[in-house]
């Protein structure tokens, strides 16, 4: 049975993507002089609490997050959650309350709203591309058109929208694209379809014992897929993206785990579906280019196993949170 890629929920590998963020964003936004506004009017032993509470509805995403962004201010600020990620929100819906030193909180107030309203606005939008294609055999899942830097919390996002994720980055799969082939061999000549996929099986049985799982240290690991048994050596799954039906044909007897369907319209992927019912019942399609929520239920029931939509991180808007005095 084919594996899939690894799914990012919260993990250590997350929360140490998250810590390099928040150097950067309280760098930005305190500079050398910290909050000048509040340190001008509000009284520095001055204590206090506040609720977050949404202002639209969605998908909540980044409750786990919240209590590192409050850390890195000021650990004496508390964090209490009043909702879990994946839980849907309507307006006026309480997520939880801050106490502590109020200019802290201040500070920290926009860095939560912010890291909130991305990540639940990605949530949001992938529930509707599920809920979509409710019934049909198609999982949706995400692309790497990711925020620089916010990779994992983006694909924990799409998690929490009941979306599924690809691989997270260039070393935890392959993927054999256009690009690839026209290289070709030695830059000297394109590869077919085929030779790509019988190259790079190839290549891995050759060279496994570089890739031996406990050779990856733990928060990179935690982002390859797993086999039963971690002595073993690593074989990534390998995809390929075809654009046409005569590719397909060529590709499919040698088995790569999925195929691409590059930009293909209805009648193509259907047409690619019998084919490889016919020729590789094992090998799952990926629809994929283009796609948004007026055809991704069409697309749904031609058969094909996923569909990736990389507007789930690049086109997703922020859901709206708001901070209030209590």
């Amino acid at each position: 049975m084919l594996s899939d890629f690894h799914q990012n929920n919260w993990s250590s590998a997350i929360e140490d993507e998250l810590q390099q963020l928040l150097k950067i964003a309280v760098a930005e936004d305190t500079g050398f002089s910290g909050d000048l506004t509040s340190r001008a009017l509000i009284p520095e032993k001055l204590y206090g609490s506040a609720l977050i509470r949404s202002r639209e509805s969605g998908v909540m995403a980044g409750i786990q997050a919240v209590a590192a962004i409050l850390k890195i201010i000021n650990p004496v600020l508390e964090w209490q959650p009043m909702i879990a990620d994946g839980s849907p929100i309507l307006s006026g819906d309480k997520i939880g309350l801050i106490k502590g030193p109020v200019q802290s909180m201040l500070i920290a107030e926009r860095l939560v709203l912010n890291l909130l309203g991305k990540l639940s606005g990605i949530a949001t939008l992938t529930k509707k591309y599920v809920e979509t294609v409710a019934g049909t055999p198609a999982k949706i899942y995400d692309t790497r058109k990711t925020t620089l830097g916010w990779r994992r919390l983006e694909k924990y996002a799409v998690r929490c929208g009941g979306g599924r994720n690809h691989r997270t980055g260039l070393f935890d799969a392959v993927l054999i694209k256009d690009n690839h082939l026209a290289v070709g061999h030695d830059g000297g000549g394109q590869f077919t379809p085929a030779e790509a996929v019988i190259q790079a099986r190839e290549f891995f049985r050759l060279h496994s014992n570089s890739f031996h799982f406990e050779h990856f240290p733990e928060s990179f690991s935690q982002s390859l897929p797993k086999n039963e048994n971690q002595s073993a050596p690593f074989m990534p799954i390998i995809e390929i993206e075809v654009d046409t039906l005569e590719q397909l044909q060529v590709v499919l007897p040698v088995r790569p785990d999925i195929v691409l369907l590059d930009n293909m319209v209805l009648p193509q992927l259907i047409r690619a579906v019998e084919i490889r019912n016919k020729l590789a019942p094992e090998v799952e399609l990926e629809a994929s280019g283009g796609i948004n929520l007026k055809t991704v239920g069409d697309i749904a029931t031609t058969g094909v196993e996923r569909i990736s939509v990389g507007a789930l991180t690049h086109s997703a808007i922020a859901l709206d949170f708001g901070l209030d005095w209590s």
